[in-house]
């Protein structure tokens, strides 16, 4: 029986009369530091004046384990793009679950947040320890058998697309409005000291333009949540609903690097168990590593320093989780039997024809079997034509990007938005190629159009439309205007071979409302069968 003082699972730290450095300062500025990095890099997603982007802005995704495997799962394959994953649980076998701890933006913010959202209950055990490994095997089975929600659940999906959608836009409409009301309302001598403070923001932290977006309060209402849940327990979305860190967790659960602590008279402290953010201290005051986040706090605040971390051969620790057999198959069944009701909707025989996808995105499964709805697409484009998607394409589409037109149009010299995706469903392509990339095709309705429908002249379709060719022409036709007059007007019509469906025409359509000129799937490159009929396929009659 040991002694007092004396160490079952390590040596005694405080025995040697000598305290340990704290280290939890240290995991505090690599904290800062890596946030400062991730908001860099966040504002580095924008236009910038160049087609080229010259940091690596998705390298947050691409290290993501939880959508590396989902994604190669979907597509049956290796995604060389999600590949420096691997780096991270190399990592994590040799230092731990140091990621959420030291590293995670998402696990930061959580943290700054945590001293203005205290948790209302003293309880330190999870409430849910089981739920973030059965979404993980609800998230990869889905994958596999065609249910893509990564993306959904995914802390860095979710934080990306709640700040580019919903924050920043917001952030920057209210910053320029106040700086708007204070250059037209305030004394001279108050824009003395304003106007240069604008001039910093729009050169450091301001979009390019400012964006508008749909599910805008969707977005942030998801983003929000993850931190309202702190009020029912600290770190609650990592402790009971991350699948990301129960990933992560297995290999630190088998990694050389863990904790120790414990001796026979510290029973009656609960000073480590009582700080823990994890749940990660068990009653016999040893740490389970598939929980422990590396904070530090245990250590720094044990009150007679027994408490430490080290390297070491793996030994026998707590599993990370005691997981029912019936959740277990509860999980793997929803997973297999949610897809096989997607191929029996309505969408499945008739695709909504207003769904068009940014230029070089693959085919639709293949697409969403790709998309990790992080947002970066629609921060990036400079013509706010991408927008988060709702039921368009059914629950497995939500959050995946696709043009609205009449809000914003595809830029024809721009490649960003392959640019930015992190996994391959957005191909980045050559501006040669981009310009000749067709996403849609463009109609107009001749009940709206002026020169049709009241003959007033009007060429802005025309004017805009960016195709060296134009793919808007027009013929002279005679008609009779709201006044009785017979007048000759110009009449727009579409070349099919020229227009690749950028959505120009009909974001600058001067009719107040709907636009006169509409762009849908049709004749889409990603899909053969959206093939236009060619003028020499001779009558079309009904079967």
């Amino acid at each position: 029986m040991p002694g007092p003082g004396k160490q079952r699972n390590g040596p005694a730290a405080g025995s040697a009369g000598k305290p340990h450095r704290r280290l939890a300062p240290w995991r505090r500025l690599s904290q800062a530091l890596f946030l400062l990095v991730f908001f860099f890099l966040f504002i580095k997603t924008d236009y910038t004046g160049s087609d080229r982007l010259e940091y690596a802005v998705n390298i947050l995704f691409r290290i993501d384990p939880l959508l590396a495997a989902s994604v190669m799962l979907a597509v049956k394959g290796l995604v060389a793009l999600m590949l420096p994953a691997l780096l991270l649980v190399g990592l994590t076998l040799i230092l731990g679950r140091f990621f959420c701890g030291w590293v995670c933006p998402m696990g930061t913010l959580i943290d700054l947040c945590h001293p203005f959202l205290r948790p209302r209950t003293r309880r330190t055990d999870t409430l849910y320890p089981a739920l973030p490994y059965l979404l993980l095997i609800f998230v990869l089975a889905g994958a596999f058998f065609g249910l893509p929600v990564a993306g959904y659940i995914d802390p860095f999906s979710i934080l990306v697309r709640g700040l580019a959608i919903a924050v920043y836009p917001a952030f920057n409409q209210t910053v320029t409005g106040f700086f708007t009301y204070t250059y037209l309302e305030a004394p001279g001598f108050v824009n003395v000291v304003t106007e240069p403070v604008y001039s910093l923001l729009r050169a450091t932290v301001l979009p390019f333009d400012q964006k508008y977006y749909t599910l805008v309060v969707l977005s942030a209402a998801i983003l929000l949540a993850v931190f309202v849940l702190e009020l029912i327990q600290r770190r609650f979305f990592c402790r009971n609903l991350c699948p990301l860190g129960g990933l992560i967790g297995l290999p630190a659960a088998a990694g050389i690097f863990r904790g120790y602590g414990g001796s026979d008279d510290c029973k009656a402290c609960r000073t480590c168990r009582t700080v823990c953010r994890m749940d990660a201290i068990d009653e016999e005051r040893r740490l389970a590593m598939s929980r422990c986040i590396l904070c530090m706090d245990c250590r720094d605040k044990c009150p007679r320093d027994l408490i430490g971390f080290r390297f070491a051969p793996p030994s026998r620790r707590p599993a990370p989780v005691s997981l029912s057999r019936r959740a277990v198959m509860a999980a793997l069944a929803g997973a297999a039997l949610l897809p096989l009701f997607s191929g029996v909707r309505s969408m499945a025989k008739v695709p909504d024809p207003f769904l068009i996808r940014p230029p070089g995105s693959l085919p639709d499964p293949e697409f969403l079997d790709r998309c990790v709805r992080c947002g970066e697409c629609m921060k990036v484009c400079i013509g706010n034509a991408l927008h988060p998607s709702f039921l368009e394409s059914g629950i497995e589409g939500i959050f995946a990007p696709r043009l609205i037109a009449r809000i914003g149009y595809c830029e024809f010299n721009c490649t960003l938005c392959g640019q930015v995706c992190p996994t391959g469903a957005i191909r980045e392509l050559e501006l040669p190629d981009k310009h000749t990339f067709k996403i849609g095709h463009a109609f107009f309705d001749a009940d709206r159009c002026l020169p049709y429908a009241k003959g007033i002249p009007c060429i802005v379709c025309e004017e805009h439309c960016p195709t060296p060719e134009k793919a808007i022409r027009f013929r002279n036709a005679v008609v009779e205007n709201d006044r009785g007059e017979t007048v000759t007007v110009r009449q727009p019509y579409v070349v099919d071979a020229l227009c690749i469906g950028c959505g120009i025409c009909e974001n600058k359509c001067p009719l107040p409302d709907g636009a006169a000129v509409y762009v849908t799937s049709a004749g889409e490159a990603r899909n053969p069968e959206h093939t236009l009929p060619a003028a020499d396929s001779g009558l079309y009659l009904s079967p």
